[in-house]
């Protein structure tokens, strides 16, 4: 959640933020009345409280004549304490309620607007050209299908659309993938781990997934549990309520983990091939630093996630993403698009958020400072994901359907150069 604090002594900063998001501007006075009423109520319950203690101090010394009458005050008070207290507390509720309506701070610089209002900062790489080739480049799911690496039809027979398998060189392609990144990140410093994809409604909640895109989100009612979409929200979750200690810089882990999206509102889209699925693998990165290295680490994340698609060899282009296509915790989001040849555009395969204090205001995570402890930055950026094979297929194609391994995943492959169709 955001600062309170900053809130209430910059109140035109979120109102702005809220507005290059596209987003209800209005929720900063409701939010600033309902903080006004939560003091108020609190400071009236503490002053009662302080009076009922001391008339309960006063009994004993009282005469027996003084005795029923100061009993009756603290009957009373002990009555307006109660409901003191109730009223405190229902205001304390509906200022959480509103204060978890309102998304992240944008930071300085990003762009205001909707999904296509992007900055594009640059290009790496030069696409292909399949014509000066003399051929026409197939798409994905026609060259997984020829190599015998992907099998929709199967998985829609068995779990319903947007569902795959990923067969014989498909599922070595995968796990050469994500172990790559894997060593990448352990040569960077992070420590890898494997994540639980059910979480709490709280570890959920905290990350920010349960406002604008819980629709997205697989529930499990009789448990009460909800299924990741990214491997984020379990190491989010791994130091709620705990003091860290980043005197000697950002904790970094990274998290592999099979994700699932129910992908609501997306229907018509990338609907051919494993591009937007319900479920797939995902190797995540994800940073608790101090807030003044936030910026500088999410420069750093970027950098990673630019390392490994040179590892591949694709050509992409980095935007920074407008404040309305941000998600509710971000505060700035670079992604990486890679060039997909067949469809004539860049699609996004990495992405890499600011959250700033954002999470850890809402799960209690924090380092200790000068003068007490504060809120840490929390990080995250997409290392390598199922999707990226969608990449990877399109722009190593040869005209005879086979596909190039990129230098950088042969190790990972036995040394394998070509895929070649079955």
């Amino acid at each position: 959640m955001i600062d309170l604090r900053a809130l209430r002594e910059d109140p035109e900063r979120v109102r702005a933020s809220q507005r290059a998001r596209r987003a209800d501007e209005t929720l900063v006075d409701i939010l600033l009345e309902a903080d006004a009423r939560r003091r108020s109520t609190l400071t009236r319950f503490e002053e009662l409280r302080g009076e009922q203690k001391q008339v309960s101090r006063s009994v004993g010394k009282a005469s027996p004549e003084e005795r029923p009458t100061v009993l009756a005050h603290a009957k009373e008070l002990s009555e307006a304490v109660k409901a003191a207290e109730s009223e405190a507390n229902e205001a304390a509720a509906e200022l959480d309620a509103v204060l978890r309506r309102i998304p992240n701070v944008v930071l300085d610089g990003v762009p205001a607007g909707g999904e296509d209002d992007y900055v594009v900062l640059r290009h790496e790489g030069t696409p292909r050209d399949f014509a000066a080739e003399g051929f026409e480049p197939k798409d994905h799911l026609d060259l997984g299908e020829a190599l015998r690496a992907i099998d929709v039809k199967r998985g829609t027979k068995v779990s319903g659309a947007r569902f795959y398998y990923l067969t014989g060189i498909g599922a070595r392609l995968e796990l050469a993938l994500l172990n790559a990144g894997l060593d990448q990140a352990m040569a960077a410093g992070f420590t890898p781990m494997i994540t639980p994809t059910l979480v709490t409604p709280e570890t959920m909640s905290g990350t920010g997934f349960l406002g604008e895109h819980s629709a997205e989100i697989y529930h499990l009612e009789e448990d009460d549990l909800y299924l990741t979409g990214t491997s984020e929200v379990a190491l989010a979750g791994y130091h709620a309520d705990e003091i860290l200690d980043l005197s000697d810089g950002p904790l970094r882990y990274a998290g592999w983990s099979t994700c699932y999206r129910r992908e609501a509102g997306s229907y018509g889209k990338d609907t051919r091939g494993i591009i937007r699925v319900h479920q797939f693998n995902k190797l995540e990165m994800f940073s608790y630093a101090p807030i003044e290295e936030a910026a500088t680490e999410h420069e750093r994340l970027l950098a990673w996630e630019e390392e490994m698609l040179a590892t591949v060899e694709l050509p992409y282009r980095v935007i920074d993403t407008a404040a309305g296509d941000l998600g509710t915790s971000a505060a700035r989001k670079f992604d990486c698009e890679a060039w997909l040849p067949t469809q004539s555009r860049y699609m996004e395969v990495t992405s890499t958020s600011n959250c700033t204090t954002f999470q850890a205001r809402r799960l209690g995570t924090r380092e200790r400072a000068a003068g007490g402890t504060r809120p840490v930055a929390t990080l995250n950026g997409t290392l390598a994901t199922t999707r990226w094979i969608v990449a990877i297929l399109e722009n190593h194609q040869q005209p005879d359907g086979s596909v190039r391994v990129p230098v950088g995943l042969r190790p990972y492959l036995g040394g394998l150069e070509v895929l070649e169709p079955a």
